[in-house]
């Protein structure tokens, strides 16, 4: 199997445009990724004609700019096999021969255009806390806000949580997470939806993951619910906003296990109620 990400074309758009089924459709076709009034399309091979057709189907939105890049430079990384605990995270088109194989969890991860590989401190540190909680304690439930392409998510279903809830509000992680589930056959333990942090934190389980911008960060922990997890995993935060979460969490009936930092620059708490 090749890489379909090889090569990037991306149409910025002023505003976010109703597709029909004639590009959803188009083999050349890769997602669209939406910011709030501002679009980015994504095809693997220029299509000009096409995006004209979108403008002009599409009265009040304009093209800003076109972007030409390869997979790395769009990912900020190579997409390649690499190592978390006893896990091994593969792209389907490079994926473990047996030998290693055996020897490893293996989670398929097809990032899309979601960006970001899976490899950054965050996502490494949640990873880790999360194999070492569900190897040393029985998770059943798992809440994971913020999913991306469902890594996290995915790590928790192969250590054996028999329900975890993966949430985004942007509506094309959850659709490579949906992606991603099925390729790690996961369907039965694995649900992606697409949602706000903050209309799920009231969601029952015994384990909530979150790695999210502070700014949501901060009032998910405030919120009556969070009280109810049983354990908790906040990622994201940078060294003064893991300084104003932990004097929030200080004020409540929980305890901080471990904090992460290694980098020096992003931080991921692992906490339990008390």
């Amino acid at each position: 199997m090749k890489n379909p990400y090889e090569q990037l074309v991306i149409y910025n758009l002023d505003g976010v445009p109703a597709l029909d089924h004639r590009v959803e459709k188009d083999e050349r076709y890769l997602g669209t990724w939406v910011e709030e009034d501002t679009s980015f399309l994504f095809f693997s091979s220029p299509v000009p004609s096409l995006v004209e057709q979108v403008r002009r189907e599409n009265s009040h939105i304009s093209l800003v700019e076109t972007y030409e890049m390869t997979c790395e430079q769009w990912h900020g990384d190579k997409i390649e096999p690499y190592f978390v605990e006893d896990f091994c995270i593969a792209p389907p088109w490079d994926r473990l021969n047996e030998e290693t194989k055996s020897a490893a969890r293996e989670i398929l991860l097809d990032p899309g255009v979601v960006f970001g590989t899976g490899c950054h401190q965050t996502t490494e540190d949640c990873l880790t806390l999360i194999h070492w909680l569900c190897t040393r304690e029985t998770i059943g439930t798992v809440l994971d806000i913020g999913t991306g392409t469902g890594l996290l998510a995915l790590g928790a279903a192969a250590l054996g949580c028999a329900r975890v809830l993966a949430c985004d509000f942007n509506l094309l992680a959850v659709k490579t997470t949906l992606k991603n589930i099925r390729l790690n056959r996961f369907e039965a333990q694995i649900l992606a939806f697409q949602a706000k942090g903050e209309e799920v934190i009231c969601l029952p389980c015994d384990l909530l993951v979150a790695n999210i911008h502070y700014d949501i960060m901060q009032h998910l922990v405030e919120h009556p619910a969070f009280l109810e997890k049983k354990y908790f995993i906040l990622s994201g935060l940078l060294n003064s906003e893991t300084t104003k979460i932990m004097a929030s969490l200080a004020t409540k009936r929980v305890h901080v296990i471990e904090r992460r930092c290694p980098d020096g620059i992003w931080n991921t708490l692992l906490g339990k109620r008390i």
